[in-house]
C-alpha cells in the first residue's frame, strides 16, 4: 500500500527518484498521486509538473494526524499508483527530535520506507549507515535501498554486495550523469517553471528508470491505499449561495501555495481568480479579497517595481477589501525590496518596512494573535512555518498598522512578528488554511463584511 521515499540526509536524491518513478508511470499511461512530507512548496511543484496531478502536502505538525490520514487515503486511493516523498533525512524533525519527521509520517500511515543513499565515497561503510537506520526505529520497515551517484560498474557491484551482506534489498542504482541533474536555488530546488524542455526530460527519466531501477518491485511498492470512503467530506461547505470571488497572485514571483487553499475557498462560495502582478495587471474587478502567497519577489524586483498598475491596484484594493500576504507576498506590500545584487526597488508602500537579504530563517512557529486581522482575532493560536532568507529593516507601526502576533519556535524566544489591521494580514509565517477551520471562518467574515 504505497511507500515513502526517504533518505539518510537532505540532497541525497529523494525528488530525483520521485521524478524518475513518475516519469516511468506516465510512460505506461498510469495515473499517480504524489504527496510531500512537511511544508515544502518547491519539490511539490516539480512532482506536479511531471505527474499532471497536484502533489499534496502531508504535515503532522501543521495539519494533525487525523487530517493527514484522511487526505492520504482519499486522494491516494483515486489513482493507479501513489507514494509519499519525505523531507530531509528520515528521522529529522523539530530541533534534535524526530517530531514531525518522515519516520513519524511513515508510521502514522503504516507505510514502508524506500531509502535513496548518496553513494559517493562509500563502500563497506554503507552497511553501517543502513544498519543504523534500520535499527534506530524497529517499528519502521525499510523496504529497500536505491543507491545514487554510483561512479562505476565496479563501484555498483561493491555496493550491491554490501547490501546483500546485511540482507537489505537493492531497488536499483543511479549513475552520476547530466541527465539526472536538478537545478537548485538558495531555498532548495528551482521552481518548476524554470525547468527547460521538461517533456524531453520526462522521456529520458522514464528510460533511465526502466534501465536502472527494480521496476517490478516498485510496481508493488507504489500500489495505492484502498480508499475507504471516496465520498468523504474533506472541506467545510458554504452556508449560503453568495458568491465572493477571491484573487490569488500567481506568477513566477508568487507561487508558494498549498493546493488545498483554492479547493477550500471554492467549496465555500469563493471562486478563485488568478492575478499576475508581474504582468502589470489590475486586480480583477470582481474580486472581494486578495491572497498573495510567497515566492521569489527579490528575483523579479525590477519588473515588480515597474508594474505600476499592479502596485497602484493593491493600494486601492487595500482600502476596501481584505488582503492576506505570506512571506514574499508581504514583501510586495512593503516600501521596497533590495534585490539579489543589493539594489533597492520600490514596492506597494502599504506597510512600513523595507526588505533585504539576511540569514536563513526556517522552522515551525507557534503564533498567538495580538490584534485582529482578516484571518485572526486576538488570542487565536495557530502553528505555521517560516522559511526565508530576506529580513525586514526600518520596521515601524502606526495608528493604521498593528503588530500581528507573538511567535515562538524551537530555540527561539518569543518575539513579535507581522503586520495587520482590519483588512490586512501580512507575515513571514506560512499557514495551512485547510487544516485550520478558524482561518476560513474569519476570512469569510472579513470578506462578507466588505461586500
Amino acid at each position: 500500500m504505497a511507500c515513502v521515499i526517504s533518505s539518510t540526509s537532505s540532497n541525497s536524491g529523494k525528488t530525483l527518484l520521485s521524478l524518475l518513478l513518475i516519469s516511468w508511470l506516465k510512460s505506461t499511461n498510469k495515473t499517480v498521486q504524489t504527496f510531500k512530507a512537511g511544508p515544502d512548496y518547491l519539490d511539490p511543484q516539480q512532482l506536479t509538473a511531471v505527474s499532471k496531478k497536484a502533489c499534496r502536502n502531508l504535515d503532522l505538525i501543521l495539519s494533525g494526524e487525523s487530517w493527514v490520514k484522511e487526505h492520504f487515503n482519499h486522494f491516494g486511493g483515486l489513482t493507479d499508483y501513489s507514494f509519499v516523498e519525505g523531507v530531509m533525512g528520515l528521522f529529522d524533525g523539530v530541533g534534535s527530535s524526530s517530531k514531525g519527521s518522515t519516520a513519524e509520517l511513515a508510521k502514522a500511515l503504516n507505510l514502508p520506507v524506500v531509502l535513496i543513499v548518496d553513494a559517493r565515497g562509500k563502500a563497506a561503510s554503507l552497511a553501517a549507515l543502513i544498519k543504523g537506520f534500520r535499527e534506530h526505529d524497529k517499528k519502521l520497515k525499510i523496504a529497500g535501498v536505491v543507491i545514487n551517484k554510483v561512479q562505476t560498474t565496479r563501484h555498483e557491484k561493491i555496493l550491491f554486495e554490501v547490501l546483500d551482506q546485511i540482507n537489505i534489498k537493492s531497488l536499483g542504482s543511479l549513475p552520476s550523469c547530466k541527465d539526472l541533474y536538478l537545478p537548485a536555488r538558495h531555498l532548495g530546488l528551482a521552481p518548476a517553471h524554470e525547468i527547460l524542455d521538461l517533456e524531453t526530460k520526462v522521456k529520458k527519466w522514464a528510460s533511465i528508470a526502466t534501465e536502472y531501477l527494480d521496476i517490478e518491485s516498485f510496481r508493488k511498492l507504489l500500489l495505492p491505499p484502498e480508499s475507504k470512503n471516496k465520498a468523504t467530506k474533506l472541506y467545510q461547505k458554504k452556508e449560503s449561495g453568495l458568491i465572493q470571488p477571491i484573487a490569488i497572485a500567481e506568477d513566477e514571483a508568487f507561487h508558494f501555495r498549498y493546493q488545498e487553499t483554492k479547493e477550500l475557498l471554492e467549496e465555500n462560495g469563493m471562486p478563485t481568480i488568478n492575478w499576475k502582478p508581474l504582468e502589470n495587471e489590475q486586480i480583477p474587478k470582481e474580486a472581494k479579497g486578495l491572497i498573495i502567497p510567497g515566492g521569489f519577489p527579490e528575483q523579479h524586483a525590477i519588473q515588480l517595481s515597474n508594474s505600476k498598475i499592479s502596485l497602484n491596484s493593491i493600494k486601492m484594493f487595500s482600502k476596501k477589501y481584505p488582503i492576506y500576504a505570506e512571506c514574499g507576498g508581504m514583501m510586495l506590500l512593503g516600501k521596497s525590496i533590495f534585490d539579489l545584487e543589493g539594489r533597492e526597488h520600490s514596492m506597494a508602500g502599504i506597510l512600513p518596512f523595507k526588505a533585504k537579504k539576511g540569514s536563513l530563517k526556517i522552522g515551525y512557529r507557534e503564533a498567538i494573535s495580538k490584534n485582529k486581522s482578516p484571518i485572526t482575532t486576538p488570542g487565536n493560536k495557530i502553528i505555521g512555518h517560516e522559511f526565508h532568507r530576506w529580513e525586514i529593516i526600518n520596521e515601524s507601526y502606526n495608528s493604521n498598522i498593528n503588530k500581528l502576533w507573538d511567535i515562538k519556535g524551537w530555540n527561539i524566544e518569543i518575539k513579535n512578528e507581522g503586520f495587520c489591521n482590519q483588512l490586512i494580514h501580512a507575515s513571514w509565517i506560512h499557514l495551512h488554511w485547510s487544516s485550520s477551520p478558524f482561518i476560513l471562518e474569519n476570512w469569510k467574515k472579513s470578506v462578507k463584511s466588505c461586500t
